[in-house]
């Protein structure tokens, strides 16, 4: 039996050495610890991550991000636009809220994390668009690839030979020239980039696909850019103006107003608007939507500057009216009672329109006045205003249409202190009336107050008076300026079109070689290539022939042995 040899790896020139294969690395008796990656380096460590942060995949990761990002915006209430709801929101979670303002849960689209993210994705799409870009214009001004060996190999190919007729005095070479140059425009007609070659024709089209998808990025960053902007330099204001009421465009004729980051008062635009008239349609001929609201209608009489010329329009909701950039918006309405408040000593404590809240289809609406200058004590009244009131039984009412049919101030009276003289904002439709006294209510003997246009209740304990005098309408205006609207509208309508464009179009290859046959005839193949999946692969073969056989006279082409 011969002796089993043991197979041992040893290095040419080292045979005598066994000691130098303990010590390699490499034999499966060296020493591996001793193996240990190449440091990268603060270069190399920066290299990498800009690369990680630059690739596609990371780019659509932040995109998902910035979506769930964006999410709490929309859940919980946001600073920029209630302050008063986020102080409550606070004050009815302990604790809980303490914690989500910690995290700027309440100022989403401003906080230090969201800002990251869409830094982040800015810069990775910035770094995704340029080294696609520059690959993309090398291969748009190079030369279509070199001609396959075997055309019949491609997904699809086809062969026509020519009759001699059509290669006119039948000699080989000129009707061989005569048909490439042929291909070649007729691949030109169908939009290819077309090489001519000695004997064959190379082809391509299709870039527009990856200009198309460059587009795309290309008009993405054009939203990032132009929505910063606009959340920089926007504004966005509420105001409720009341029947003949005119609202001019300056930074204390505001109910709210919400400021960019970077908003300066000069960007304000000066127009004013008046409210003529407001009209409100409702649903007066079916069964099932009766009394349901058809049309809102403000008419307007606005001013465009100092020296503009008054004109009059109609606002209507959807319709906002545009303003030298600024775009106002119909967004409510109501009515307003006017009402006169006395005091003790017979002077006038408040006299005005009362703005009401609506608290449903038929305008119930809520009603708080406040009548902080009233002597001896200030005055306060909570109650509802009733469009068209109507007796419901055990001495309540309700409205039962929203239009004024009967309409009548139900109210409840209370006096003290109403807390406006300590400097701290209030919510005009809140009255606090806990640490208040009461003057009138259905729980006491003087009953609430009940009114009609034209009526007027003498308060008890000599506290004053009250007066129904007429009612009003109002609306609700919102105004808007954003500097990079059209910015945001252009750009998102190019990528629509990139998008299309990517979508859409197909890279394709075509080859056309031409070769003569024995019979003294000319061959024609060729063959085409499609990027990835290509359905209509198929009927570009089709197409193509197609204009082969109308160029030339053809005959079927002989079997090859």
């Amino acid at each position: 039996m011969a002796e089993k040899r043991e197979n041992t790896y040893m290095p040419a020139g080292h045979r005598d050495a066994p000691e130098a294969a303990e010590n390699d690395p490499r034999s499966p008796g060296g020493d591996k610890a001793q193996v240990s990656p190449p440091a990268l380096g603060v270069k190399g460590m920066i290299r990498w991550a800009w690369t990680q942060l630059t690739s596609m995949r990371t780019a659509l990761m932040l995109l998902l991000l910035l979506a769930v990002a964006a999410v709490p915006g929309s859940i919980f209430p946001q600073r920029v636009q209630d302050s008063f709801a986020v102080a409550t929101w606070i004050e009815d979670n302990p604790g809980v809220g303490e914690v989500l303002d910690f995290l700027q849960f309440f100022d989403v689209y401003s906080s230090i994390w969201f800002s990251a993210i869409y830094l982040l994705l800015f810069i990775s799409l910035i770094g995704c668009i340029l080294p696609r870009a520059k690959k993309h214009w090398q291969q748009a001004t190079s030369a279509p690839p070199r001609t396959p060996r075997r055309l019949e190999r491609l997904p699809e190919s086809g062969a026509l030979e020519l009759q001699s007729s059509a290669a006119g005095d039948a000699q080989d070479g000129p009707a061989a020239e005569a048909a490439l140059q042929d291909a070649a425009a007729i691949l030109k007609s169908r939009r290819y980039r077309v090489e001519v070659r000695e004997t064959s024709v190379g082809a391509e089209k299709g870039y527009l696909k990856e200009t198309g998808n460059l587009l795309f990025h290309v008009a993405l960053v054009g939203v990032l850019i132009c929505v910063a902007l606009g959340s920089m330099f926007s504004y966005r204001g509420q105001k409720v103006l009341v029947e003949d009421e005119s609202f001019v465009n300056a930074l204390v004729a505001y109910d709210n107003f919400y400021p960019g980051a970077y908003f300066s008062e000069d960007q304000m635009q000066p127009f004013s608007v008046r409210l003529d008239a407001f009209e409100r349609v409702f649903d007066r001929e079916s069964t099932t939507h009766f009394g349901q609201a058809l049309d809102f209608t403000a008419d307007v009489t606005t001013r465009l500057g100092a020296d503009g010329e008054p004109q009059t329009e109609e606002l209507k909701v959807n319709q906002p009216l545009t303003m030298d950039g600024a775009r106002v918006f119909l967004v409510g309405n109501g009515y307003a009672p006017e009402v006169t408040v006395r005091d003790g000593d017979g002077e006038v404590a408040f006299s005005g329109p009362v703005v009401t809240r609506p608290e449903d289809e038929v305008y119930t609406s809520l009603a708080v006045i406040k009548a902080p200058d009233a002597a001896p004590e200030q005055l306060g009244f909570v109650g509802l205003f009733l469009p068209t009131s109507q007796d419901a039984g055990d001495g309540l009412a309700v409205s039962v249409d929203p239009e004024l049919g009967n309409p009548e101030l139900q109210l409840n009276s209370y006096y003290g202190d109403l807390g406006l003289d300590d400097g701290l904002a209030q919510n005009v439709y809140v009255l606090d009336t806990e640490s208040l006294e009461t003057l009138n209510s259905r729980e006491l003997d003087a009953g609430g107050i009940v009114l009609s246009p034209g009526e007027t209740y003498d308060l008890p304990e000599d506290m004053g008076s009250i007066s129904f005098d007429g009612v009003q309408d109002y609306i609700a205006i919102d105004i808007h300026y954003n500097p990079a609207q059209q910015g945001v509208l252009i750009f998102a309508l190019t990528a629509l079109g990139g998008l299309v464009l990517s979508l859409f179009l197909r890279r394709r290859r075509a080859w056309v070689t031409v070769e003569t046959t024995p019979a003294g005839r000319t061959l024609v193949r060729y063959g085409l290539l499609s990027r990835g999946e290509d359905f209509r692969l198929r009927d570009e073969n089709i197409a193509l022939r197609a204009r082969f056989e109308k160029k030339w006279p053809v005959r079927a082409p002989e079997k090859e042995s």
